[in-house]
């Protein structure tokens, strides 16, 4: 099971640190990413990190915003999210993969988190 943790409401150019905690599960065995679900949008990856830590992913509008980061001991994966925009207001959810392959697609992740709200007001 994934628990997501650390959405709320922020004014634009704040930050915030989500966490995803997990149990019954060791998270060093799954690529791990960061998705997030705006109101009548698609599910999007935000950020994905390999099992070790070493590679990461990001998308675009993120670049330079966002950090992915595992801690494997604690069996935790946190976002840093800096920099916040309206645009970023989304519900957000942690993903777990079985894949050493990265991928974007929501198809590829086998396990999720139950979602934590993000709203960034203008």
């Amino acid at each position: 099971q994934l628990q997501a943790s650390g959405g709320g409401l922020v004014q634009a150019g704040g930050s915030l640190r989500l966490s995803c905690a997990a149990s019954g599960r060791t998270l060093d065995n799954y690529r791990m990413g960061w998705f997030r679900q705006a109101p009548g949008k698609e599910r999007e990856l935000v950020a994905t990190i390999g099992r070790t830590g070493v590679y990461t992913y990001y998308e675009d509008t993120v670049k330079g915003r966002f950090t992915i980061s595992r801690d494997n001991a604690k069996n935790t994966v946190y976002s840093q999210m800096n920099s916040l925009r309206p645009e970023d207001t989304a519900v957000y959810y942690c993903a777990a993969s079985n894949s050493i392959l990265m991928s974007t697609a929501v198809s590829r992740y086998d396990y999720w988190g139950q979602g934590t709200q993000v709203t960034v007001s203008s």
